[in-house]
């Protein structure tokens, strides 16, 4: 069985599609195309609670993981992640269900 991956240029790094998405791996500039990718992908994947791992540092990439969350329409919420889970180097988003298409077979409602 093929796992569901996001690769990214130039190195091809597959990343996997599971609900984590860490990002000290990511250059900040790759972070404004690659979560909103993540997040669409989650949620096609019925992953709809997503851990986005930022660390704490001096807050500068959290501050941008919120910016773009906040902006996102499929986000429902987001919080810094209990001290379990990251604490305020990770954030938990929320996002919402895809909406589901009506079936427009004859005969089917």
């Amino acid at each position: 069985m093929q796992e569901d991956k996001l690769s990214r240029e130039p190195d091809q790094v597959d990343l996997p599609i599971d609900g984590t998405l860490d990002l000290h791996t990511f250059r900040p500039g790759e972070v404004k195309d690659l979560l909103p990718q993540y997040l669409s992908l989650c949620r096609e994947r019925g992953i709809l609670q997503v851990r986005v791992i930022h660390g704490k540092g001096t807050g500068v990439l959290r501050e941008t993981v919120h910016s773009i969350l906040s902006r996102l329409a499929e986000v429902s919420s987001f919080v810094p992640a209990g001290e379990g889970g990251g604490g305020w180097g990770a954030t938990i988003v929320a996002l919402r269900p895809l909406a589901k298409m009506p079936d427009t077979r004859m005969g089917v409602k």
